[in-house]
């Protein structure tokens, strides 16, 4: 866990890269990190269905409240940041990484439960694409906006009777993610490892205390929604954690940016299975139109912007073989924190510590 995270920006990259530094990587090894982050992906998105069975119970506020409190148990130990010698550089964005988290993973949560999984995460997925459109330079990125546009129009297909206060959580969902990963670059550059991550899941957790209390007293606590909870920050935080960094050994980081736009087809997966969330023929295309301008995205812009946290393969690994990254939720997204975490390019230009 006290391994070095960091993000590296590519400046020049062919369209074709991403191919080639998949093919180009060893069979064994991509054919194994491939799993894994299938694995990670599957987990996070699963992680967030269990989530939503305890909504009835608890609300998306107790889920988040549960979650953060899992993420922090498990960070803080591993990360053990100096709290009594940080700065006030290190602070400040910690604290607005920190407030991230938190308004992150409730508008997720609550935009699942009024939207279903799939549409949720879907929308929340135009955070980080907007960090990779961003960051590319190229006369394409109005043409990838308004592929974006017209498939979150597809999907949504908005007229009288949508869910417009929902579509505006999943919206501002996004907007978390995209400053997760701006926050996650600065806090990382003055603080190693994931003691930044580590900080803000526990100020998070501290901000949700009064939910936990409030339905504690209210005795909404049952079992049930607390094993939903409980496993839910599990799946979507903490082996996501693990598992991103891990399949960042064996895979090119540009191919990881790409493959990470399977979230929103297996969220609407385990929408349909987990939930019975029933898509209609236009959402899954809207889907379909939102992934494939991510992969695009992401391949022209060299990297996985789109990706919180990222990973110098060549750095050790954790003295207890536990490697662990930050995720958005919903699961980004994350999935992720939770939400699972998405790393960038490992090039040789200057990295920034996320």
């Amino acid at each position: 866990m006290t391994s070095r995270v960091t993000s590296r920006v590519t400046s020049q990259v062919t369209s074709g890269a991403t191919v080639r530094e998949a093919v180009q990587a060893p069979r064994p090894s991509l054919v194994r990190g491939t799993g894994i982050m299938l694995a990670s992906a599957l987990s996070n998105q699963v992680g967030a269905a269990l989530g939503a069975r305890a909504f009835g119970t608890i609300g998306p506020a107790g889920v988040v409240a549960v979650r953060q409190l899992v993420a922090a148990l498990v960070l803080l130990p591993l990360a053990r940041p100096p709290l009594r010698r940080m700065t006030w550089p290190q602070w400040w964005p910690v604290l607005l990484l920190a407030v991230v988290f938190g308004c992150m993973n409730l508008s997720l949560y609550t935009a699942i439960d009024r939207l279903g999984l799939g549409l949720a995460v879907t929308l929340e997925f135009l955070g980080p694409l907007a960090v990779a459109l961003a960051a590319s330079r190229s006369r394409s990125d109005l043409l990838l906006a308004a592929a974006a546009a017209a498939g979150v129009y597809v999907l949504v297909l908005p007229g009288p009777s949508s869910d417009w206060p929902g579509l505006a959580l999943g919206l501002v969902a996004a907007a978390c993610w995209a400053g997760y990963i701006v926050l996650n670059r600065i806090a990382g550059a003055r603080m190693p490892g994931l003691q930044a991550p580590a900080v803000a899941a526990l100020l998070c957790a501290l901000g949700y205390l009064p939910v936990l209390v409030v339905l504690v007293l209210d005795g909404r606590f049952t079992a049930t929604a607390l094993g939903y909870a409980v496993v839910a920050g599990v799946l979507a935080s903490v082996v996501p954690y693990a598992a991103d960094l891990t399949a960042l050994r064996f895979v090119p980081a540009r191919f990881f940016g790409v493959f990470m736009s399977v979230h929103p087809v297996l969220a609407a997966l385990v929408g349909v299975v987990l939930l019975g969330q029933l898509l209609h023929p236009h959402e899954w295309l809207g889907i379909a139109m939102v992934v494939a301008t991510n992969a695009v995205a992401v391949t022209l812009t060299g990297g996985a912007v789109t990706s919180p946290v990222e990973v110098d393969p060549a750095a050790p690994m954790p003295a207890a073989d536990q490697p662990t990254a930050p995720q958005p939720t919903a699961p980004q997204p994350t999935a992720p924190q939770p939400t699972a975490p998405q790393p960038t390019a490992p090039q040789p230009t200057a990295p920034q510590p996320t």
